[in-house]
């Protein structure tokens, strides 16, 4: 049997092809789905079937495109009530391809129509040979309990401990594990960051399996729970209907300087994709800054929301090709369009640019001993309470979709995040909203500890 995991960095998201004897099957897949097609073409692949795990919050999946490039049938859970032609699979349902076959598992938790797939392979010793986990089980963690709107989280978290006691781990120790996320993904909150793992290495080293009892496990799950972002929902959604082609989308509109000013000052949102040192050297004044670098179009889902239709600012083509492809995956497809020849275009128009300040950690400690600089920390949760900053003001980064921290207005505030990339974010984010006086600290907290400059800790009583 051919076997292949495709992932995709900037979304934690892992997708997969199997094929034996010439019949393949792709398993959540991603929203531009061209690799799969252009891999099956390279062994002589005819894609005949689409697994959906269940229905992702996270990303806009590619399995309504897929299967109309291909003809290939789509399966989901029984549960998922999904609007476009599909199978609905239950506990026990078998596809056989070629010398392969796959058993669906119900198992519900993360979602109620979550399903995970275990694979025989005729060709293999060992029987079953590998389960593809979707968001029930992952490499250090299991799926986040909170996804529903008509279940509670400790009812979820109920159904998914018996989904992982009852169904997964009764398989045997040796079968393999492909979850459809790894770390850095908002649907778990402690994964590790291997890509593969086995039931024995899970049963042994997973910290959600240990737990003697399903009272324990609930209440571990349902606490400390990363944000859920509000796109998560309607993402669901447009998975549940299916997506759209992306041949579909309508083709970026060039804007002038002076007509993006013009919409700048109506309230329209500018998204700069450019790396955070362009961003900070200079940028058009009440632009936000989500760089192509990291987790882009999560962010900027979780910031902007799918319904806002941001003029792109790029230093090249190239780049607002890869924004547009990236946010098409999180479903912002509505753009107003981008800016015409970029900053320089804006600069020549002879309009005014923007910067802002950047300063190390050793530069922090100095002011901070000095003259009383406010420390912004925009990290989440679980990052804060191991370990910040002596006085900081927390205040995530996801709560940027809501408001602003309540800080003076003329205070002088330094923006750190873990590494850099957030604090960036932060920081346009607080330009727009008028702070003046803002400066984003270089390497941020990791830089800080690696510096070995004091560390304050939240006290549990």
């Amino acid at each position: 049997m051919y076997f292949e995991q495709f992932y995709l960095g900037c979304l934690a998201h892992a997708s997969y092809l199997l094929a034996s004897e010439g019949e393949a099957v792709v398993v959540d897949p991603q929203r531009d789905v061209d690799l799969y097609l252009k891999a099956a073409d390279e062994h002589r692949f005819t894609i005949r079937h689409v697994f959906e795990t269940h229905l992702h919050a996270d990303f806009v999946s590619g399995h309504k495109e897929l299967a109309a490039r291909t003809g290939a049938q789509i399966y989901m859970g029984a549960q998922a009530a999904a609007k476009f032609p599909h199978i609905p699979v239950r506990d026990g349902f078998q596809l056989k391809f070629g010398k392969a076959s796959i058993r669906v598992l119900e198992t519900p938790g993360h979602t109620l129509e979550s399903i995970c797939l275990v694979i025989t392979d005729e060709e293999k010793p060992a029987a079953p040979w590998a389960v593809l986990t979707g968001d029930t089980l992952f490499i250090g963690d299991v799926g986040r309990p909170d996804l529903s709107p008509r279940h509670t989280p400790a009812e979820l978290a109920g159904m998914l401990y018996d989904s992982l006691h009852q169904k997964l781990l009764a398989l045997p120790d040796h079968v393999l594990v492909y979850p459809a996320h790894g770390a850095g993904s908002l649907c778990g909150k402690n994964m590790r960051a291997e890509r593969s793992s086995t039931i024995g290495t899970e049963r042994l080293t997973n910290y959600a399996l240990q737990f003697p009892s399903k009272q324990e496990f609930v209440a571990a799950l349902t606490s400390n729970l990363p944000a859920r972002p509000a796109y998560f929902a309607k993402d669901a959604e447009l998975n549940r209907a299916g997506a759209s082609a992306l041949s579909e989308l309508e083709a970026l509109r060039p804007i002038s300087p002076a007509e993006l000013k013009s919409m700048l000052d109506q309230g329209e949102i500018a998204l700069d994709v450019r790396p955070a040192d362009d961003f900070a050297s200079g940028h058009v004044p009440g632009s936000v800054n989500i760089g192509l670098s990291g987790q882009f179009a999560s962010w900027a889902a979780a910031l902007l929301g799918l319904d806002s239709h941001p003029v792109l600012i790029a230093a090249s083509e190239d780049q607002l090709q890869e924004a547009r492809i990236r946010l098409a995956r999180v479903g912002i497809e509505a753009l107003d369009g981008y800016l015409a020849g970029g900053l320089s275009a804006w600069k020549d128009a002879g309009f005014v640019i923007s910067t802002i300040s950047q300063m190390t950690v050793r530069e922090l400690q100095s002011q901070l001993q000095s003259n009383g600089l406010q420390v912004l920390d925009v990290r989440r949760a679980a990052e804060w309470e191991a370990g910040h900053v002596e006085n900081a003001v927390w205040w995530p980064l996801d709560n940027f979709r809501v408001s602003p921290p309540e800080i003076d207005h003329n205070a002088a505030i330094a923006v750190h995040c873990k590494g850099g990339y957030r604090s960036m974010i932060a920081c346009s984010f607080l330009e727009r909203a008028g702070f003046r006086m803002i400066v984003n600290v270089i390497g941020g907290f990791d830089a800080w500890q690696q510096e070995n400059l004091p560390v304050a800790h939240i006290v549990v009583a």
